[in-house]
């Protein structure tokens, strides 16, 4: 029977009813001695008359109740009024993973975030010997202090008890009826349908497919019926994450489906390592880009619709079809296939890959059977590239405005060949070329050194004429990647050295010296109307841009990983043609493995940390640590610290740097030296 507004139980007032389930109705409540809001939790009538329902109501209290994590909902207190059995706990306001997932997957970096606080809240429940047994989205509830686990309305202990009534409820939903197949089978493991007891293993499946529809915005395990639902549990794998959301990092799809695993010994055993690994893909979310292409037409309404290609080192590129509106969400239907980009293998370098500003063609270096770097062009409707001769030892090519000519850097020089192939002509002299740009008027500006200005010289060949100089006042020292603006009047580079990874952008005169800082960014912005594509925090974000002004208004709006940067510091990320296909390059420091190796090389044993982008390694004098660079998104490394012995890492900087490196250790073990731009050169 409903408790009616302004009952009493004990000191507490019932105020409204927030929902009901089989074993429990929810109501909130003011405790009048504290003078605070709290959730009661009642026994239904039917229940309270049997002495096994109350015993298992109580058992529940007093187990919860020693539960305490910031992510656990807490229990205040246990009564009884009259023949009225009830439980006290917070009253938490927020809003349930299950209402926040129908409206679409989360953010990738939500997913890790709230998925490592589900998982550190079953670690602590388990260590206390008590097993959820219906953790789903609906139990969980997402609130401006993070994520609170809710319901242990199906826990039991792990010492053989039976099932526990029900404990809390989400706020604004009822609860879900005990047994359904939403609340239950959704989510409950192979084991458990066969009739077996849960354990803590059965908790890391259902976190499993939390983790799955976080992702995806879709259920891991799907049924018309619940003989279906079951069989497909029993029987059938979910769809890769990435198959789904092309930009989820590699690594969460194989901790999801190791969570997922038929077999409980095969599967991940506790949710404490579900939760270091989710840690170690939070350190790396770039990841996710290797290997991608996203493309698409120019959407109407405002809409950023961009091709988005990526090609891994083994020459494999796969498509994906999207479009970004103007709020950040993503729409279209998903498309896949994949292309090769010729003999050999990609260039890492991400900018040697740009695309024909008619959006036709792509170029891209690579390096062939002979170990020679060539450039090769590729039609975008073509199944094979072309060998462009004369460009051995190229390097950062781009297109003439009309799409007829590339021009690069080789041999000290800047060169420029036809597209189509032919003779490769000379134009100046560059001795370590860094970036350039081609405007209608026939002016090529580019960078002729690493550390120095930006010139000009026209497009036939000539002298070359300095047109903007690094400012030294302000500790400049090179000025890299000029790219003009669609005036052809006015370019943007950028300046170097970065600070915390970040370069100061500006927009240059080709008719003076003059210039104004526009906006930071980690690489050279590419303009495609209405929006200027810049990277920040290892993210690909689209900002309005008026081309006229220069200026830049509106929110960033993220939408997909920048690619690694392995070459010249302050190169574009992407390449962008007229009608909006964008590449780019994911090509690089790919996920590798800590292995022991003995004399002649060979594997000894690999050690049990998960994989990641890592790159030198420094170990010390006893040999039982090593400090690791590990790429931390697509500019920026870290340093972590390995226990060789316990293969344990933890990180060991949180610089953010694009320069952070070369650790060495004092001989007595004590210190670490290393490089870092962290505040400038």
């Amino acid at each position: 029977m409903a408790l009616e507004p302004h009952t009493r139980l004990g000191p507490y007032e019932i105020l409204a009813a927030l929902g009901a389930g089989g074993m429990g109705e929810v109501y909130r409540a003011r405790d009048t001695r504290l003078g605070r809001d709290v959730a009661i939790k009642v026994l239904p009538m039917h229940l309270s008359s049997s002495p096994d329902f109350r015993a298992r109501f109580e058992r529940e209290a007093k187990t919860v109740s020693g539960l305490n994590h910031p992510n656990i909902c807490t229990i205040h207190d246990v009564g009884r009024e009259g023949d009225t059995d009830f439980l006290v706990m917070e009253l938490i306001d927020g809003e349930t993973l299950a209402r926040r997932v129908e409206r679409g997957p989360l953010a990738m970096a939500d997913v890790l975030r709230i998925g490592s606080q589900i998982a550190d809240a079953l670690d602590r429940a388990h260590r206390a010997g008590v097993v959820h047994r219906d953790l789903k989205p609906g139990n969980v509830m997402l609130t401006k202090l993070g994520a609170k686990l809710m319901d242990f309305g199906l826990a039991r202990e792990a010492d053989g008890m039976g099932p526990m009534g029900a404990l809390t409820v989400t706020k604004s939903q009822p609860l879900t009826a005990e047994g359904s197949i939403v609340g239950t089978f959704q989510y409950m493991a192979p084991e458990r349908l066969e009739g077996k007891d849960a354990d803590q293993r059965s908790d890391v499946w259902a976190l499993g497919c939390v983790l799955y529809e976080m992702a995806t915005g879709k259920r891991a395990f799907e049924g018309k019926s619940q003989a279906s639902l079951i069989s497909a549990i029993m029987s059938a794998e979910p769809a890769p994450i990435e198959q789904i959301a092309p930009l989820a990092p590699p690594a969460l799809d194989r901790l999801v489906h190791a969570c997922l695993a038929k077999d409980p010994d095969e599967r991940i055993q506790t949710a404490h390592d579900v939760r270091l690994q989710l840690g170690w893909i939070a350190g790396d979310s770039s990841t996710s880009q290797v290997g991608k292409v996203t493309a698409a037409r120019r959407a109407p309404n405002a809409k950023i619709a961009w091709a988005v290609a990526a090609s891994a080192v083994v020459a494999a590129v796969a498509i994906a079809a999207w479009a970004l509106s103007t709020k950040g969400h993503e729409t279209g239907p998903l498309v896949r296939f994949t292309i090769t980009p010729g003999a050999g293998s990609l260039n890492p370098q991400g900018g040697n890959l740009a695309i024909s500003p008619d959006g036709k063609r792509v170029v891209y270096g690579a390096v062939d059977s002979s170990s020679t770097l060539r450039l090769w062009v590729r039609p975008l409707e073509a199944l094979e590239a072309t060998q462009l001769e004369g460009t051995e030892n190229a390097s950062l090519p781009f297109w003439s405005p009309d799409s007829r000519f590339i021009a690069f850097f080789a041999d000290g020089k800047l060169k420029k060949v036809p597209a189509a192939g032919g003779s490769v002509d000379v134009l100046c002299d560059a001795p370590d070329g860094r970036g350039g740009t081609w405007s209608k008027d026939g002016v090529i500006l580019f960078a002729p050194i690493a550390a120095g200005p930006i010139e000009r010289v026209a497009d036939t060949g000539g002298d070359p004429v300095v047109v903007q100089r690094p400012d030294s006042t302000h500790g400049e020292t090179a000025l890299r990647f000029p790219s003009f603006l669609p005036d052809q009047k006015h370019y943007q580079f950028v300046a170097l050295p970065p600070r915390r990874g970040q370069f100061n952008v500006f927009v240059g005169d080709l008719a003076s010296s003059r210039r104004s800082l526009l906006t930071t960014s980690g690489a050279l912005p590419v303009y495609s109307p209405p929006y200027l594509v810049l990277v920040r925090g290892g993210r690909l974000l689209a900002q309005r841009f008026d081309a006229g002004s220069r200026t830049l208004s509106g929110t960033p709006i993220p939408f997909a990983s920048a690619p690694s940067l392995q070459g010249a510091a302050g190169m574009p990320a992407v390449s962008i043609s007229a009608n909006g296909i964008l590449v780019r390059n994911s090509a690089g420091l790919q996920e590798s493995h800590l292995v022991w190796v003995d004399i002649d090389g060979r594997p000894q044993q690999v050690l049990p940390l998960p994989a990641a982008k890592y790159g030198n390694v420094a170990i010390s004098a006893d040999g039982q640590r090593a400090v690791v660079e590990r790429y931390t998104d697509a500019n920026a490394m870290d340093l972590w610290m390995v226990d060789l012995s316990r293969a344990l890492a933890t990180r060991f900087t949180h610089t953010a740097s694009a320069h952070l490196y070369n650790a060495v250790w004092s001989p007595d073990g004590s210190k670490i030296a290393f490089n870092s731009d962290m505040d400038g050169p």
